[in-house]
């Protein structure tokens, strides 16, 4: 009797990885944030249109490498400006100034994701753990100034192999479980054969 009443807990264990397994292969999205952000203006596209940038970094722990963070990020002025995410610490000389703009263009960046080859006014970016920056610059000197609304969304699941981990373990307790509780009619069964 006390070896059923024991089973409950590998059981119920079995039944939580099961259940953080189904939400992750459910990817839920989290409630996108909205922005505005400055539009860079840009005089002279000729040299190169100076590029803006956030002054804080966007951080991932190392710990978010047990999770599979997918962000989506979406502006309103797609044909005269663009968005990009690079690594921090940006390209020497390329920090922002007290007002976010930077002395480099577009050509001193490599992009993690977006920058001026990004059409359509979307990017996506999967967050692996490190520190980013967010860039932004005009495509022409359309670009006069202002503002404009950003939109971001995460969707966030567990590291596939995170989830295959999970679904082993998951399996395995509920089976441990089952065992423990007809395990006197196990033993019974197996007395019968070998005296059969």
């Amino acid at each position: 009797m006390m070896i059923r009443i024991l089973s409950i807990l590998p059981a119920a264990m079995g039944i939580i990885c099961a259940i953080l397994l189904l939400i992750s292969l459910y990817s839920p999205t989290l409630d996108a944030s909205r922005t505005d952000i400055p539009l860079v203006p840009c005089t002279d596209d000729s040299t190169g249109c100076p590029v803006g940038m956030s002054d804080e970094d966007l951080s991932s722990p190392t710990a978010f490498i047990l999770l599979d963070i997918e962000v989506t990020i979406e502006w309103e002025q797609f044909a005269t400006s663009w968005i990009g995410v690079i690594e921090s610490p940006p390209p020497e000389d390329c920090e922002p100034d007290s007002s976010g703009l930077t002395s480099c263009t577009a050509e001193d960046f490599d992009f993690v994701a977006g920058g001026p080859d990004e059409d359509g006014g979307s990017l996506t970016f999967d967050l692996s753990p490190g520190e980013y920056r967010f860039t932004t610059a005009s495509t022409d000197t359309s670009g006069i100034g202002g503002e404009q609304l950003v939109t971001i969304t995460p969707e966030i699941a567990l590291n596939p192999i995170v989830e295959i981990l999970l679904a082993i373990v998951s399996i395995l307790l509920l089976a441990g479980s089952g065992e423990m509780f007809a395990h006197q009619r196990i033993v019974k069964a197996w007395n019968r054969f070998k005296e059969a």
